[in-house]
């Protein structure tokens, strides 16, 4: 009798389907009013962040905490691309700034495993998955940083890709059909509260508690509902269809599918609980994480290169060429590509036996370093 009541509880895979589709826009309505909340705190809250850099270590600071304010990457680089190009930032200066943006943008998806937290094998894949995007990152970062100030690769092909690409004309994107779904109710939402007698740091904080919510609510649902929804042979042939093609496949998946977002927080956020509930493997969500890392970079590439100040262009060329060098230099080489895989197992497993870690880990990566980083290097 137990066992008929439970088969008569479980969802049919078409509404199961319909529920995880509910939860992604929950996730996305979340991530909306953030931005909208950060939106609040004030523009000169933020970029004075970016105006205040004076040395590269400053700005690889500065990019990072920059990018989890407003929890976009192509945000936070559309805005230095605006500053270089404006002459408030020099060139030199911008390039690690992009770089720290690379990393700021993995917040999302590393408050994304906390979902799981009360369910141990869950959160530790999950964090893992998480925690991996950010050791890429850094990784990337100390490789490169030290390469770009002694050689200026990374400026130098810019600007002699930035000669030949000048003089084409490309129409800027607009809003996917996703996100302009979303603004719907996020500006309804901030729309009611804004009409409350509220001072405008109360409002900020409001919206950000309520984005916040909606993420973890989301997303504590998402794990549970993708392992019934995917498990079996589907989840099989999904790792089988991304282990075959070595990666590529990964790729041009994670490419695609933050294009189709404009968003690589979004599309690596998702990665999390597909990971957590066993659907994908870690190290096959790997290369989707990095494909996610070159979709983020067109859209403010697209952009600049309608714009005249050919500075614009050229810093958009240097984070195309940061993610896809730092591809090229790591992921190829087993014994190198395997070391963001082991620091997250690492992470993931200190965290499962210490809950606190995970605070720990993400004020101090996050917040705490950078912070003192901007302020105490500037």
């Amino acid at each position: 009798m137990p066992r008929t009541r439970r088969r008569s509880r479980e969802l049919a895979p078409p509404v199961r389907a319909l529920l995880v589709v509910g939860l992604l826009y929950v996730f996305l309505l979340g991530v909306g009013l953030l931005e909208v909340g950060i939106a609040e705190l004030g523009e000169d809250f933020t970029t004075g962040l970016l105006d205040r850099v004076a040395n590269p270590l400053a700005g690889v600071f500065a990019g990072l905490l920059f990018t989890v304010l407003v929890q976009s990457s192509s945000v936070s680089t559309a805005t230095i691309v605006g500053l270089v190009g404006s002459g408030t930032v020099p060139l030199d200066l911008a390039v690690p700034m992009v770089m720290g943006a690379n990393i700021g943008t993995t917040v999302t998806n590393t408050l994304a495993a906390l979902g799981n937290v009360r369910r141990p094998a869950e959160f530790r894949r999950g964090f893992a998955a998480a925690t991996l995007h950010d050791y890429f990152k850094l990784f990337a970062v100390i490789i490169l940083l030290p390469i770009e100030l002694l050689t200026g690769f990374l400026t130098r092909s810019a600007v002699w890709l930035t000669g030949i690409l000048r003089g084409t004309e490309v129409a800027e994107i607009g809003d996917s059909p996703i996100r302009a779904a979303v603004r719907i109710p996020v500006d309804w939402i901030a729309g009611a509260l804004a009409h409350l007698p509220l001072a405008s740091l109360v409002l900020a904080i409001l919206l950000l508690v309520l984005g916040l919510g909606a993420i973890f609510f989301a997303l504590s649902l998402l794990t549970r509902n993708m392992r019934q929804l995917m498990a079996g042979r589907l989840e099989q042939a999904m790792n089988n269809l991304i282990g075959k093609g070595g990666g590529t496949l990964g790729l041009l998946l994670g490419i695609v599918a933050t294009v189709a977002v404009q968003s690589s927080s979004i599309v690596t956020a998702m990665l999390v609980p597909m990971v957590a509930a066993g659907v994908l493997t870690l190290r096959n969500a790997y290369p989707i994480t990095l494909g996610a890392n070159v979709g983020t970079t067109i859209t403010a590439l697209l952009a600049s290169l309608a714009v005249l100040q050919p500075e614009g262009l050229t810093i958009a060329l240097v984070h195309t060429l940061f993610n896809l060098v730092a591809i090229v230099l790591i992921y190829p080489v087993p014994a190198i590509r395997d070391l963001p895989i082991r620091a997250a197992n690492l992470t993931a497993d200190l965290a499962t036996k210490q809950r606190m870690l995970v605070i720990v880990y993400v004020l101090s990566l996050f917040l705490v370093v950078p912070v003192l980083g901007v302020f105490l290097l500037t």
